[in-house]
């Protein structure tokens, strides 16, 4: 199998890591110092660089990527440790609101544009990882809906101008467009391992029109979540080169008793089980593109963070633990991975997706 990506991602790639060249230690701070932890004017240069219109199909006036597309992207993306909050609040919103909403909404334009900030309000206080809705619920009226419940773990929702959020109903789970300011909805900011800003909601009677839910039914929803997990897990990919690649640099120039530790035999030996992980991360996800199923998709994801995250140990321990510190990229990147490895899933849960298929198939 070629795991190599043709001349036209190469090309693309290398505008994208362009664009991301200044994405350091200084310049992350920076960022997330910024309300809702996102800038602005950098998201509208995202935006007119094509990264949040690529989710989104032609018919709509998006880039209509492909799969491929977005993970050569979202390895760019890892590789160079951005603090944009591309995959969280571009590719998986755009994703849903392309399929959901009318071709000729305003509001798909404005995200496409980077005029427009979503963000996907899909998790719960007491169901962890199920993407399912079950506390929040969506009453009917006589002109639409009444939303109530709770959102936890809502990435890029302080900076959202409206929000997608999950709902039970009496004919099954759905999507609704709400306003992020709209009255009875209530948020409540809190820091991420990365750095990012996140948002707890609450629904409090919150009223909202036939027309914002979206017509979408929940096996679309979930094929935009396995799309998700795929850009991660490249994201992880990504990380976790860099995560090598710093590391190798490091043990190169550090001495200890008068020579570089990378000559020593059992440091040696760690690197090339690093670089060994890195690989088998690579090559997992290609395997996965190419698979497209939900489940191998599910499995990948859980492959590729425990190699990340084990990647990301191995660094923090060869640095002589400052990898920990905010002064190292090497801890910038390992604190992505780890949010990065219980977003849509954690290791565990993607493992008993995989596992659960197998059996079915065994059987």
């Amino acid at each position: 199998m070629n795991f190599d990506y043709d001349e036209n991602h190469l090309l693309y790639r290398a505008s994208v890591e362009r664009f991301l060249e200044g994405s350091d230690i200084a310049a992350r701070k920076a960022q997330r110092a910024q309300p809702g932890g996102i800038d602005r004017a950098r998201w509208q240069a995202m935006a007119e660089l094509g990264l949040p219109a690529m989710a989104l199909s032609e018919e709509s006036g998006g880039l209509g990527s492909s799969t491929l597309d977005l993970v050569a992207v979202g390895e760019s993306f890892g590789q160079r440790i951005s603090s944009d909050n591309w995959l969280e609040n571009a590719v998986l919103p755009v994703l849903l609101a392309g399929s959901g909403l009318a071709q000729d909404e305003t509001l798909i334009d404005a995200l496409a544009s980077g005029e427009a900030i979503a963000a996907l309000a899909l998790f719960e206080p007491d169901a962890r990882h199920a993407t399912l809705p079950r506390s929040t619920t969506a009453k009917p009226t006589a002109t639409g809906f009444v939303l109530q419940g709770e959102k936890t773990f809502v990435l890029g929702g302080m900076a959202a101008d409206c929000l997608l959020i999950s709902a039970a109903t009496d004919s099954g789970p759905a999507l609704f467009l709400v306003a992020a300011d709209a009255p009875g909805v209530h948020r409540r900011s809190y820091r991420v391992i990365d750095g990012n800003e996140a948002a707890e909601i609450r629904l409090l009677g919150c009223e909202v029109r036939a027309e914002a839910r979206l017509s979408l039914d929940w096996e679309a929803v979930e094929a935009a979540l396995t799309t998700a997990r795929l850009v991660a897990a490249a994201e992880m990919a990504g990380l976790a080169q860099r995560l090598f690649d710093d590391t190798l640099a490091y043990v190169r120039q550090r001495e200890q008793f008068g020579q570089p530790i990378g000559r020593f035999q059992a440091i040696q030996h760690r690197m090339v089980e690093a670089y060994a992980r890195v690989d088998q991360a690579r090559s997992a996800l290609i395997a996965a593109v190419t698979s497209g199923d939900p489940q191998d998709i599910a499995g990948m994801k859980a492959v590729v963070a425990e190699a990340a995250l084990a990647i990301g140990r191995e660094a923090i321990q060869l640095h002589g633990g400052m990898g920990t510190t905010d002064e190292l990229e090497i801890g910038h990147a390992h604190k992505r991975v780890l949010l990065l490895s219980q977003w849509l899933g954690d290791p565990a849960s993607g493992l008993d997706t995989y596992a659960h298929a197998a059996m079915r198939v065994a059987a």
